[in-house]
């Protein structure tokens, strides 16, 4: 159990003592101790702050005040992301064993996965949004910070799976949504490389790039499928398991509300690339994959909205796995966006226009949750553990 509340990052374990001025860090021995077991499960902050944003960027709602709201979050999340890189390039630098022994961790490797998809996620922000602050620069920037995730992510989608095959020590009952991390990085490739296309000068370039994002959509679809029937009958067999990590259940709609947005998203700009007939094909399937996907996507969060509850019911506790709630729910908001701009169909506004307020206020909890753990601390795994041992 002590493992798991570590890499979880859970802050349910209270402490006597305030060693820094204000209470600010009250819960460490030292304020460096932040740095001591930085995992790159911190990153899913930015990928749950970065999501509100695109969403409210393309939501079919007209009130006033959203396109700034929604330049906001895209600036927080930003910030966040450079806070978290010079943090995480201080955890390198000044423990270096520790950062390498999260790639041995069956659970932290997972979350390899998060930095890739945070890098991309601020991107495509960066792309729709930034323009209104930073100008043509934003293109600019989208190309670095996608290139980096791309690359990012399909190493860890590669990687990760192999350290689980020849490295990991994984029993029966093991599976759990955090699995999905790895391999989710492509397919956030392929729906925000799609948003880069038009940016390339050259027809076969164009090509080029359309022919990459669905080369990584299957890459992570069916990786994704393979891993959500072992979730599923990790569920069915063994259970929910530890409530700190109930939350990553959540994580099986991520590649499936972001599968729905890529295929929504290459639909739309492969009619400026490929010939006929692959163009209108890639329209349909746009429609005719996306409708069912996102059917057993409302189906899984119903599910996971009755297993959430009921362990609540017993016990929460607040732990960084609480952004689960966040980036999936988001990827369901512009899945289900796309496929509303796509057949015109005013339930699917009004299911996107729900979605993103189930996602809002997910994220505002989660946030405040979080922000009041890294004042005290708590959050951070040196607090847990000193706690433990007194």
């Amino acid at each position: 159990m002590a493992q798991t509340l570590d890499i979880a990052g859970a802050g349910t374990v209270g402490m006597a003592g305030n060693r820094a001025p204000f209470g600010l860090f009250k819960n460490l021995e030292r304020p460096g101790d932040v740095f001591g077991d930085l995992g790159p499960n911190w990153f899913a902050s930015v990928m749950g702050t970065g999501i509100v944003a695109n969403a409210s960027a393309v939501l079919p709602l007209q009130v006033p005040g959203l396109r700034g709201f929604a330049t906001a979050v895209w600036a927080l999340a930003a910030a966040l992301l450079i806070t978290l890189t010079a943090a995480w390039a201080i955890h390198w630098t000044r423990y270096t064993e520790r950062a390498r022994a999260h790639a041995s961790d069956p659970v932290m490797a997972q979350f390899w996965g998060a930095p890739a998809m945070a890098l991309m996620t601020v991107g495509g922000g960066t792309l729709v949004l930034g323009r209104d602050v930073i100008g043509p620069a934003a293109v600019g920037i989208d190309w670095v910070l996608w290139l980096a995730g791309t690359a990012l992510g399909l190493v860890t989608a590669v990687w990760i799976p192999y350290l689980m095959m020849t490295r990991h020590d994984i029993g029966h009952g093991d599976a759990f949504g955090g699995w999905l991390m790895p391999v989710v990085p492509p397919m956030v490739s392929a729906a925000n490389g799609a948003l880069l296309i038009p940016h390339v000068g050259s027809a076969q370039g164009r090509l080029t790039l359309l022919l990459a994002c669905y080369a990584m959509f299957g890459i992570s679809l069916f990786a994704s499928v393979i891993i959500i029937t072992q979730v599923w009958s990790r569920l069915v067999t063994h259970k929910l398991g530890p409530a700190a990590m109930v939350p990553t259940v959540w994580i099986v709609l991520g590649p499936l509300g972001q599968s729905v947005t890529a295929a929504g998203n290459l639909g739309t700009v492969a009619a400026h690339v490929l010939p006929a007939p692959y163009a209108a094909g890639a329209a349909v399937f746009a429609l005719l994959y996306g409708v069912p996907t996102w059917g057993f996507a409302m189906m899984w969060l119903v599910l996971a909205a009755t297993i959430t509850l009921r362990t609540a019911r017993r016990g929460l506790p607040f732990a960084l796995t609480w952004w689960s709630f966040t980036f999936p729910v988001g990827t369901c908001v512009t899945g289900t966006i796309s496929l509303a701009l796509r057949c015109h169909a005013d339930v699917l506004r009004g299911a996107s226009v729900f979605l993103f307020g189930l996602l809002l206020v997910a994220w505002v909890v989660v946030a405040s949750r979080t922000v009041s753990g890294v004042v005290t601390g708590r959050l951070f795994p040196a607090a847990i553990s000193r706690a433990l041992s007194v």
